[in-house]
């Protein structure tokens, strides 16, 4: 019988580990799986440098263009936990492909926007779909990939994922400054319309087979829904809005709808959010613990966690994905606002890091089966940190750029050897049948990952930057000190930005002749707040290398007790 007429339950779809034997994997799935997940990857990066247009197009606030970024992030990881648990019962294809209808029905609300209302409203769309998508693609993975051909079919997989975040920026910026803005919704169309189509014949149904008949009992359990809804929700907004809002005292007003928080309150939302979301969920471990004492269906075992594997590779994979936002984060920042590259220029140099990690998606295969996946992990992390070093050492106005995109494909190849072989290692002590949840947590800890990046990024580069150019600045003569704190601040509050625009007045702005000195102080002192941005980037992935000894350690030892 043909693959497509096949509906496999878990005892059906796991081959046998052993080389020579078992089905023949479906890697024409794996194409469409990783276009889908390519296509979730690549709306939360492309969005980002098309936000000026935006605003001046619709004619929304500052405020409302943060919740364009912000908030499909934070409905993808509220729900990821829910929809992966809703795979495993119902077929992993279906959510697939419902989800990929949903993400093609909010792309095109979002690009007929006309509204700041109606663009959240769309936001809110895509990022349901995209919860319901991303734990599909990488739990389907998980059950069709296994033995030898698993290695390989992960390197596509992170491969694809380190390309798509990396070729976002550039897209963005083609598109917004081409055929307009609106284009980085409308890709979704095309690329969701291949998925939909093609994971019909190619895509082969996968569930639980202990899962048969339960989505009643799952919605049972609508404590533990809510809870890991709304505690990661809250986790996720509070990390990546802390800078925005202050993460102690209240910065600005906070307005969603009817509901203010004002810049006076004693305390910001920010610490409230957080320590409300991290006790929601204690509150879902607990309520999920309870339920699986009782014998009742959970939405997330937490006995996953006793699973070396999985237990420390999802802290690892929180770490370095930290790390790797706060690197995202950091260069086009550095590029465009020192080296005064346009948007466009800055993500096609952002891009070439998908080029590093392409060619360590082709060799991810042949790596782990001289190094294992263990190995391939730290050996990609040790490249990311070269490429990393590299990029700081060259960092400066006279800088070939050619250097820096060399270091960053070292920084891509370490990203694709470690990106996919780590998700690998993470699940591989997962039992099939609970691939969909085992994958969405995975998937919802790196989310919290990113968000931290996104928080700890900002936060580096404001201290740092607040450290550096006060010096560069009091070495200008005849500037006054109340002056240069102004300048300080408002490099650090535009991360940047303000450089910029005082370069191209030259010397016609308000500084009048001191306006070039003022420009070249605050872009030395930039440029010296982003190296140590970066360096501390580097920490975060050295922890994360240590902490992958942990996870291959664990790794070795299960496949010595299976041996026995």
């Amino acid at each position: 019988m043909r693959l497509q007429q096949t509906e496999r339950t878990e005892t059906s779809v796991e081959p046998s580990t052993d080389a020579t034997s078992g089905p023949k994997p479906p890697w024409k799935a794996l194409w469409v799986l990783a276009l889908g997940l390519a296509m979730i990857v690549l709306d939360g990066s492309i969005v980002n440098v098309s936000i000026p247009a935006i605003i001046d197009a619709i004619g929304i606030n500052l405020t409302d263009a943060q919740w364009i970024t912000a908030l499909y992030s934070i409905i993808l990881a509220a729900l990821l936990l829910p929809s992966g648990r809703l795979g495993d019962m119902y077929g992993r294809k279906k959510l697939l492909q419902v989800g990929t209808v949903v993400f093609m029905l909010g792309s095109l609300l979002a690009a007929a926007s006309q509204s700041g209302a109606l663009l959240l409203c769309a936001r809110v769309v895509q990022g349901v779909g995209g919860a319901l998508v991303m734990p599909s693609t990488l739990s389907s993975v998980s059950a069709n990939f296994r033995g030898r051909y698993r290695a390989a079919a992960f390197g596509v997989w992170g491969a694809v994922m380190s390309s798509a975040a990396a070729i976002g920026p550039l897209l963005g910026g083609l598109f917004t400054q081409t055929i307009g803005w609106r284009w980085i919704f409308l890709v979704n169309l095309p690329l969701g319309a291949v998925v939909l189509l093609a994971s019909i014949p190619f895509v082969p149904e996968t569930k639980s087979q202990a899962g048969k008949g339960s989505g009643l009992g799952l919605l049972s359990d609508t404590g533990g829904i809510f809870l890991s809804a709304f505690g990661s929700a809250l986790v996720v907004f509070a990390l990546i809005e802390g800078e925005t809002y202050g993460w102690w005292h209240a910065s600005k007003d906070f307005k969603a709808g009817p509901f203010t928080w004002s810049a006076s309150a004693p305390v910001s939302l920010v610490p409230v959010c957080l320590l409300l979301g991290l006790l929601l969920l204690g509150c879902f471990a607990l309520v999920e613990i309870k339920r699986k004492q009782s014998g009742r269906l959970v939405m997330l075992d937490v006995t996953l966690f006793r699973i070396r594997t999985f237990g420390w590779g999802n802290f690892t994979a929180a770490i370095i994905n930290a790390g790797e936002f706060v690197v995202i984060f950091i260069l086009p920042l550095y590029l465009i606002n020192a080296r005064s590259l346009d948007t466009m220029q800055a993500g096609a140099i952002i891009a070439v890091l998908a080029l590093g990690s392409i060619v360590s998606g082709g060799l991810a295969r042949i790596v782990s089966a001289k190094l294992g996946p263990g190995g391939t992990v730290q050996l990609g992390l040790v490249l990311e940190m070269v490429g990393v070093v590299a990029a700081i050492a060259l960092m400066g106005p006279n800088k070939p750029i050619w250097l820096l995109m060399a270091a960053l494909v070292i920084y891509g190849l370490g990203l694709g050897f470690a990106s996919a072989q780590l998700t690998s290692l993470v699940l591989s002590g997962v039992p099939v049948a609970q691939s969909g949840e085992g994958s969405a947590t995975q998937s919802t800890i790196r989310q919290v990952g990113t968000a931290l990046g996104a928080a700890v990024a900002g936060t580096a580069l404001s201290v740092a930057v607040g450290y550096t150019t006060p010096g560069k600045l009091s070495a200008i003569p005849g500037l006054p000190r109340g002056l240069s704190d102004g300048l300080v601040a408002g490099v650090k509050s535009s991360a940047g930005n303000m450089i910029s625009g005082m370069r191209a007045q030259g010397a016609h702005g308000k500084l009048g002749p001191l306006g070039p000195q003022v420009v070249d102080a605050l872009t030395s002192g930039f440029v010296q707040g982003g190296q140590l941005a970066l360096a501390f980037a580097c920490v975060l992935l050295l922890a994360g290398l240590l902490a992958s000894v942990a996870v291959r350690r664990a790794a070795e030892a299960a496949r010595f007790d299976s041996a026995k």
